[in-house]
């Protein structure tokens, strides 16, 4: 089941995401550029294997992470909450992930790519401009 519409149109009119991650006690956040591909209901990022995060990632997988649009305007307020578990890429879709971190982020291609594939089993997303306080909810359905 592919997330609500409203859901991936915001998702893909943004690019960084707080991501929150848990291990040995301690909960850390960062915030990473990504690129959403909606075929695969995945959020790509890269991250160097020296951060906290991506040691907490090699140990506990599960996630949470969030993207919002800043705003001061209450009647704008929109803002993404995501659970899930986050890995290095299957062999067999590297390639196909890797072109497409590239393709939003030129850039990165003379960096050491260490990419990473943020899986949602749930995504919340508050929506304002639809009504004080809206919420379209998109679930696994594995769950």
């Amino acid at each position: 089941m592919t997330p609500d519409k409203r859901i991936t149109d915001f998702v893909e009119a943004h690019h960084v995401l707080t991501l929150a991650t848990h291990a040995d006690g301690l909960s850390h956040c960062c915030n990473l550029f990504y690129v959403y591909l909606p075929q695969r209901n995945a959020f790509v990022v890269t991250s160097s294997d020296k951060t906290l995060h991506v040691a907490h990632l090699r140990q506990n997988p599960s996630v949470a992470a969030s993207v919002v649009l800043e705003t001061r305007t209450v009647g704008k307020v929109q803002g993404l909450q995501i659970r899930g578990t986050m890995r290095p890429p299957e062999a067999e879709e590297k390639a196909e992930i890797k072109k497409a971190y590239l393709l939003r982020f030129p850039y990165a291609a003379v960096m050491d790519l260490e990419l990473w594939v943020l899986r949602p089993d749930y995504m919340k997303l508050t929506d304002n401009r639809l009504g004080f306080g809206k919420k379209i909810i998109w679930e696994a359905q594995n769950l």
